[in-house]
């Protein structure tokens, strides 16, 4: 019994540790952004976007080697957590044969996207990583790597995007049953796909500050739901969990369409990338949903050996449920607290 029990408390802390890993706030780990726009023939306007914490940044530069000139001086603000920095370059060959290289981001676990758009209508969409730095444009260049680049984007803005996971876990709680969770989970999909081909698309616009604090105050109340469903209670939410979904899956959307609001889509491809970007959300959210059913039922496993094996699951599960709603609801109702504040500040 004892050993068993300190191999469950040990697999609820690696569960804990993947959910709660780095600190409390939500989308640390957000990729750099290289915007390059061909103004005049020769003439590019350069936008570069890092993420930063207060007033401090990421240690990334961008460099040039080839025939590149910095026409003016670089202009530089901090605004909604990235240092943004904008200049202008001129290069003869239309950036052909040039490589650009991110300094510093080897030492990083960031990626860097990049998009380059040119007089000619040309598109590129590409990916910088921390084990190669550096693309070297080619005169043909073309976006023709945005299809892997969205899907790559949106498995990873789920997947780091701790308020959503956490949104998807507290839904994974609330259900019962494999049938309620396959409803659940598609009408999150739906609604939230909805609101986000919406957005990108250009038919309906929110600023994103509000639309976090919503997503935080999502996660608060469908955690407060589990509780009363564990004291008995029988609330809409609870015997409908799939309206809940349906509901703030929409405002899920919206914080969806705010990482590709400051990327940008290929205008030549925007339903193909929007929709690769969708799929990645997809496979990252049901990749998310397998890890944890994969966990409980292994602490299942271990648990169920010996007598009163199904007192001693049904004991441990409903403790380790609570630890866990808790948390959840504590960590964001800080972050509903503090986005709210942001707001009125």
């Amino acid at each position: 019994m004892t050993k068993n029990l300190v191999r469950a408390l040990t697999l609820l802390m690696v569960v804990a540790g993947s959910v709660f890993v780095g600190n409390a706030s939500a989308h640390e780990l957000r990729p750099a952004y290289l915007q390059l726009t061909e103004e005049h023939e020769g003439e590019f306007k350069l936008v570069w976007r890092v993420p930063a914490r207060g007033q401090m940044k990421l240690s990334l530069d961008v460099r040039f080697d080839g025939q590149v000139s910095q026409l003016d001086n670089a202009v530089g603000r901090l605004v909604n957590g990235m240092y943004t920095e904008s200049w202008r370059i001129g290069s003869p060959t239309g950036l052909s044969g040039t490589t650009v290289v991110v300094d510093g981001l080897e030492q990083t676990m960031t990626d860097v996207l990049m998009r380059v758009e040119w007089l000619d209508g040309r598109e590129l969409v590409g990916r910088l990583v921390p084990e190669n730095p550096r693309y070297t444009f080619v005169a043909d260049t073309s976006a023709d790597g945005w299809l892997k680049t969205y899907f790559v984007l949106g498995v990873e803005h789920i997947l780091l995007g701790i308020d959503h996971l956490l949104f998807v876990l507290v839904l994974l709680l609330l259900v019962s049953g494999w049938r309620s969770l396959a409803v659940t989970i598609s009408a999150f999909t739906l609604a939230h796909s909805v609101t986000l081909a919406l957005s990108v698309l250009g038919w309906i616009s929110v600023p994103q500050a509000p639309v976090e604090a919503v997503i935080a105050l999502s996660i608060v109340f469908v955690a407060s739901e589990i509780l009363l469903k564990r004291r008995g209670k029988l609330t809409l939410a609870i015997r409908r969990p799939w309206l809940v979904a349906l509901g703030f899956g929409l405002l899920h959307g919206l914080g969806f369409a705010g990482a590709l609001a400051d990327i940008g889509v290929p205008q030549s491809a925007i339903a193909g990338s929007l929709l690769a970007f969708n799929l990645g959300v997809e496979a990252g959210q049901l990749l998310f949903i397998a890890v944890v059913a994969a966990l409980v039922l292994l602490v299942r496993k271990v648990l169920q050996s010996g007598k009163q094996a199904e007192d001693r699951v049904a004991i441990i599960g409903a403790t380790t449920t609570m630890v866990v709603v808790y948390a959840i609801g504590g960590t964001a109702s800080w972050w509903l607290i503090d986005r709210t504040f942001a707001l009125v500040s």
